[in-house]
């Protein structure tokens, strides 16, 4: 199969980028992260607040219509905002880590090796809780789409009388109160260590690092006159080389039976074929970021890279709402009506991420549309 390359904006700087777009890029992701962190430290203490104050109000306002609704809204506003701040303080993160691995022959070694394990932890840690979210609502819809309990009114009405459905649908509300125990469990866990990582030192020190970097940028003496575009340049070359090793002839076709093999095997490892794309889902966010660093934000936006970004954000979601769903049925002593119902989930999740697989593969060959 031909070898897809990437093409330069037509409207790319003619001439050499040096180390002062790189600097601007990293002191405004650093003032986007201290904006966001400020804005989640402000939320989350007016949501606790305002738990506290409805606590407090709860035995007293019964006999006043409204009061529960309005402090309940207010507080579910302040954890929306709560969580969109995270959302912005692991994106800075993911970005100014992002960029100083693809730029770090023109940044001090030591301290941006140092910097990188710090910010993936916190943004690891910080995406947890979201994760399980999602992960439990991918889950519980597919088990309802399967189960025919919601979404199919072209079946309502029909009584088909078939032993696998009907032993989908028996086992499908156990399976999903399993998932939802276990995901809630790991969604709660996961939202205490995020609040742990918050107040530790660990985080004040990559906060007070941050801080710094947004007034003072450690570039080497030679990013002066170094031009950023190789640098670049080999991040899209290290994207092509991984996608190139993909299997994208066996992902052409809609269905790949060899992805059921590891099934719901006892190993517990990752599925032996995800981890490659995995990786090209990372090295796509690292040329993007590398783009954002040499063209700004109003460089045009690849729509060929961007559907192929979201098939493989697909790609990830199912394949690890399909190993929680191969580990709930791995839970001792569960009815065979609800492993079954697993088994099913398990396969159907399986097959998003063949149709993902899929969907990167059918826009990966297309020719580079732009939009300005």
């Amino acid at each position: 199969m031909a070898q897809q390359h990437l093409e330069p904006p037509t409207d790319s700087p003619a001439g050499p980028m040096s180390g002062d777009a790189l600097a601007g890029y990293l002191r405004a992701q650093a003032t986007e992260f201290l904006r966001s962190l400020r804005q989640h430290r402000e939320n989350g203490t007016d949501a606790g607040t305002t738990a506290r104050a409805k606590q407090r109000t709860e035995s007293r306002a019964e006999s006043r219509d409204g009061s529960r609704a309005d402090v309940s809204r207010a507080e579910e506003n302040g954890s929306g905002e709560s969580v969109d701040a995270a959302r912005a303080l692991r994106r800075s993160a993911r970005r100014i880590s992002g960029t100083l691995h693809t730029f770090r022959p023109l940044l001090d070694a030591e301290w941006s090796e140092g910097m990188r394990p710090e910010l993936a932890w916190l943004s690891g840690t910080l995406a947890r809780e979201h994760a399980y979210a999602a992960r439990l609502e991918r889950l519980i819809g597919a088990l309802n789409r399967l189960s025919g309990a919601a979404g199919f009114p072209a079946h309502a009405g029909q009584d088909t009388g078939a032993p696998a459905k009907g032993s989908l649908t028996v086992g499908a509300a156990k399976a999903g109160a399993l998932l939802d125990r276990q995901l809630t469990l790991a969604r709660t866990r996961a939202h205490s260590a995020a609040l742990q990582a918050l107040g530790s030192s660990r985080f004040h020190a990559v906060a007070d690092s941050v801080a710094v970097l947004a007034s003072e940028v450690p570039l080497t003496p030679a990013a002066g006159t170094a031009d950023l575009r190789p640098l670049a340049a080999a991040a899209t070359d290290r994207l092509t080389d991984a996608v190139a090793a993909l299997p994208l002839v066996t992902a052409g076709h809609p269905y790949n039976a060899e992805a059921l093999v590891h099934g719901l095997s006892a190993d517990t490892a990752p599925h032996p074929q995800d981890a490659p794309w995995h990786q090209v889902r990372l090295l796509l966010r690292l040329h993007r970021y590398a783009c954002e660093v040499l063209y700004g934000e109003d460089a045009p936006i690849d729509v060929r890279l961007l559907r192929a970004g979201q098939a493989l954000n697909r790609h990830r979601d199912a394949a690890e709402a399909a190993a929680a769903a191969a580990s709930a049925a791995r839970t001792p002593r569960i009815a065979p009506a609800t492993a079954y119902a697993l088994g099913v989930l398990h396969a159907d999740q399986r097959h998003e991420v063949e149709a993902a697989r899929f969907a990167f593969q059918q826009n990966w060959q297309k020719e580079t549309v732009r939009t300005p």
